[in-house]
């Protein structure tokens, strides 16, 4: 297993939909491993794998607290066949979209069903985080960011902060990274939150 490089804003990937994954083999098995010891390392509860570059319908997640045993989900070609009227908020945050946070309301529960790691199918019913987790990162396989489900002048604010950042690292020569004093803005590192990426 190996921990791969996150994409974030604003790179044009996290914006584009993700294919079907036609046959569950060991590459994909693999892949699976690396997306969730990668979701560890940030540290997050989910993680898409548009968020590493790999464009198939894949998700990894584990909402188990720091403290309990991990309890990992993989999730492959998910799709959401019903979701409740009644809604929940949570603050959600994005391996992607790394040290911002909003209040997201969604649907309180949500039907799913995908394919396991073994290309079995599965079946998910899900209510709390694991609802909010589930809908933020099939999101993802569609293009679609946490930040889209707020209003449009903290989204703008939140994607002329990235674009800007990116433009300072590449005037200075140097890789984006996000998390180490390329956004002025930013304040100097502390420790990251386990990002839904509630991700």
């Amino acid at each position: 297993m190996a921990v791969l490089p996150v994409v974030t804003l604003p790179d044009s990937k996290l914006r584009q939909p993700s294919a079907l994954v036609t046959t569950v083999d060991a590459s994909v098995r693999a892949l699976l491993d690396d997306m969730i010891e990668t979701m560890y390392d940030a540290p997050g509860i989910g993680l898409a794998a548009v968020q590493i570059g790999v464009m198939q319908r894949l998700v990894v997640i584990d909402t188990a607290k720091e403290d309990e045993p991990r309890q990992p989900l993989f999730l492959v070609n998910p799709e959401i066949t019903w979701r409740s009227e009644e809604t929940s908020s949570y603050e959600e945050g994005c391996l992607s979209i790394p040290d911002d946070y909003y209040e997201v309301t969604r649907p309180e529960r949500v039907r799913v069903t995908s394919l396991d790691r073994n290309g079995e199918p599965q079946h998910i019913e899900a209510d709390g985080i694991l609802a909010t987790v589930l809908q933020h990162e099939i999101d993802h396989l569609d293009g679609v960011l946490f930040i889209d489900h707020i209003s449009k002048l903290k989204r703008d604010r939140v994607i002329k902060k990235f674009e800007k950042a990116a433009r300072i690292a590449r005037e200075n020569g140097r890789p984006f990274n996000p998390r180490d004093g390329d956004r002025p803005e930013a304040p100097e590192r502390t420790p990251p939150r386990r990002s839904m990426n509630a991700t």
